[in-house]
């Protein structure tokens, strides 16, 4: 399948970064979600992995996002991965072997938490392309998702393993609900009751003081 089929096609290997906290990050989160996901899509269910464990500060991100997509309605996509319930090293060959039983040639979006440069961190990262969960802690995971977020929660370099430990809760809990209302904001235009009008008619009220 032609991975540029999306309504706003991107280069191969695009990937957009967004501040969590630049003015209407959610709103950009979903635009670019729409321009890399492949459009018109039937028969194919659209995953959200959310890869992470709330033993760990830096590393609940993901399993923050699936918590909150629980509680928001986002069909028709789908969402493993919660503080509940969530998908880390120890389950995650277990996890993906159950959600392809269930979903029939779904297409993947990998979410977890990543770290990166000092100036990098409360980046979100959106392409195309699996996440390689563990790969900041030397821990050989199976690569998850077509599609990837990932925020930079963190500066990498040194002692990952503490360095996610001691991650503030404050930074990761706002990126999440930047995501989780972006995922949320893009499941409409995929809803057959929504359209990009719809959508842009309520980001220029929001516009309006």
């Amino acid at each position: 399948m032609n991975l540029k089929s999306g309504l706003f096609p991107k280069e191969n290997n695009y990937e957009a970064r967004i501040y969590h906290d630049e003015k209407k990050a959610a709103y950009k989160i979903a635009l670019e979600l729409v321009s890399i996901l492949p459009a018109n899509i039937k028969n194919r269910p659209i995953v959200f992995i959310c890869i992470g464990t709330d033993r760990s500060t830096g590393d609940s991100l993901g399993p923050l996002i699936g918590t909150m997509l629980e509680e928001k309605k986002i069909s028709p996509f789908h969402v493993y991965g919660t503080l509940e319930e969530p998908i880390h090293a120890v389950n995650l060959q277990e996890k993906l072997q159950e959600i392809y039983s269930k979903h029939n040639n779904p297409i993947t979006i990998g979410i977890d938490a990543c770290l990166g440069k000092i100036k990098s961190v409360g980046v979100i990262q959106i392409g195309e392309g699996p996440v390689k969960p563990g790969a900041g802690v030397n821990k050989e995971l199976p690569e998850v998702g077509d599609y990837h977020i990932t925020g930079i929660v963190n500066v990498s370099g040194f002692m990952e393993f503490f360095v996610l430990q001691n991650t503030r809760l404050n930074l990761v809990l706002n990126m999440a609900k930047v995501i989780s209302d972006g995922i949320h904001q893009a499941s409409l235009l995929y809803h057959p009751k929504n359209s990009w009008a719809n959508l842009n008619m309520n980001w220029e009220q929001e516009k309006t003081p």
